[in-house]
């Protein structure tokens, strides 16, 4: 495959709205475009093809071309068309692809349609924050809007470490340094080590991978920084769980303790399929940092409990349960009810808030 032949297939894929493209030994290229998969009308990829596409991007001396790494992460770039993050791994002896399609300019608030409160998050001055959710959920995308926020706004140092650099910054009030695994750093850990002696204000990491790069967030979160990273899980009362699993048991107690002092906000997000078919919109749980949750964290109270002072600060505080953004997303029209029933905490409950507004008579009412 030629060059030209590869970026004629990315600019179909970029023009169609896809979040990523696949490239697959027997299948078609596709393209998964508001959360589906969608095959080109072409013939199906062969191992030269997808070989080749690896040599078109990385060149002939690229470790993984060569043979010598079975999967890795890599940067890329169209000029005029958009940055792509491309994740090449080897399967049953051949090359497969996935490329992500990451714009050159990154989105605002506004345009992502995530609740208000998120925004204010950038004025946030030190501690932790975390964007949590699944692969492919807008959680880099989220990341980089409240970077871009900063850079927009402060005279601050910022320094991301990411696997792979994904969106970039432009020169604007902030000094914004983008570190790369692979090619900058060895690893988030060693970045981490040697960030705190570069006068940061802003640390930005990728992702929570492992007990090493937690336990320096926490470090550089209590020594005054802001620290922003993502976790790959689901709702916010799960990523408390999963950021403890990271350390050993003997260590939680202590963990609980310094979560507590140093977490000011999380944001779970899952984008879900908009009613009107025409593209996605996120669902977003927000906790912030109040004494309550504090006290929750650190005596490591049950789900429901979290949920509940969520739900409460909702008025005030701006948080919010995935259940309540649920509800008020189907509203306001914007996703159906068997869309938010599938993906509701607990179904009946968003189905009964609903059913309330508009007034029916019974759960019968409505298309549950």
């Amino acid at each position: 495959m030629t060059h030209e032949q590869l970026v004629h297939l990315l600019t179909l894929g970029v023009r169609r709205g896809a979040s990523d493209i696949h490239f697959e030994v027997g299948y078609p290229p596709s393209y998964r475009i508001f959360g589906e998969l969608v095959a080109a009308r072409l013939e199906p990829l062969t191992a030269d093809d997808t070989q080749a596409i690896a040599r078109t991007l990385f060149g002939e001396n690229d470790p993984f071309v060569r043979g010598e790494v079975n999967d890795t992460d890599r940067g890329y770039s169209v000029t005029g068309l958009s940055r792509f993050r491309v994740n090449l791994l080897r399967q049953r002896g051949s090359v497969g692809l996935v490329m992500r399609v990451i714009p050159f300019e990154v989105p605002s608030f506004e345009q992502l349609n995530l609740p208000p409160v998120i925004a204010s998050l950038a004025n946030v001055r030190s501690g932790l924050v975390l964007v949590v959710g699944a692969a492919g959920n807008g959680k880099s995308t989220t990341i980089a809007s409240l970077i871009d926020a900063m850079n927009e706004s402060r005279g601050a140092h910022v320094v991301t470490i990411e696997d792979p650099i994904e969106f970039l910054f432009p020169r604007r009030r902030a000094l914004v340094i983008q570190r790369e695994v692979g090619s900058d750093t060895a690893s988030f850990a060693s970045a981490l080590h040697a960030v705190i002696r570069q006068d940061p204000d802003v640390i930005m990491v990728g992702e929570i991978r492992d007990r090493e790069t937690a336990d320096i967030c926490l470090r550089a979160a209590e020594t005054g920084h802001l620290v922003i990273s993502s976790l790959h899980t689901q709702d916010v009362p799960r990523s408390i769980s999963r950021f403890l699993g990271l350390f050993p048991s003997e260590e939680q107690e202590g963990v609980r303790g310094r979560l507590a002092e140093t977490l000011r906000a999380m944001v779970a997000l899952r984008l879900l399929l908009r009613a009107d078919g025409g593209g996605l919109i996120p669902a977003a749980e927000v906790m912030l940092s109040t004494r309550s949750i504090q006290a929750q964290i650190r005596e490591g109270a049950p789900p429901e409990s979290l949920l509940r002072l969520m739900e409460a600060g909702r008025v005030d505080l701006g948080m919010q349960t995935f259940d309540q953004h649920l509800v008020e997303l189907v509203k306001a029209g914007r996703i159906t009810p068997e869309l938010a029933r599938a993906h509701a905490t607990a179904p009946s409950d968003v189905a009964r808030a609903v059913l309330l507004d508009v007034g029916g008579g019974g759960e019968g009412d409505l298309t549950f």
